[in-house]
């Protein structure tokens, strides 16, 4: 039996620096794009691991460590503000529904094609 620590950190290790390495390919300056990506992604995977018959271990490794730093509610949360901030209403509004709507939508799917 591998640590739950180890496989906690090991994969929060290769989620940060999936997220670093989308968000360094595709940013856009006035919608947050890499980060709804990642979240999208994120909530995908998170669903097909939680809804999977797979062990302990593996929701450990991918569904804490690897999705949790993966996905990132606090940085859309900071992306909803500047937005705001910077007088973009409208996409403030459509990136905070549209990052809520199309991950629940993700887990969903990968709900649909495990059940």
């Amino acid at each position: 039996m591998i640590d739950p620590l180890f496989l906690v950190g090991f994969g929060g290790a290769i989620g940060a620096l999936g997220r670093y390495t989308v968000s360094s390919t595709i940013e856009r300056e006035r919608f947050p794009l890499s980060t709804f990506m990642v979240n999208v992604i994120g909530s995908f995977l998170l669903g097909l691991v939680m809804f999977a018959d797979v062990g302990e271990s593996v929701q450990l490794f991918v569904g804490v460590g690897v999705c949790g730093a993966f996905t990132t509610f606090s940085t859309f949360s900071v992306d909803t503000i500047r937005l705001l901030e910077d007088g973009y209403v409208w996409t403030a509004v459509v990136y905070a529904l549209g990052n809520i709507l199309v991950s629940v939508t993700a887990i969903g799917i990968a709900w649909v094609l495990l059940v």
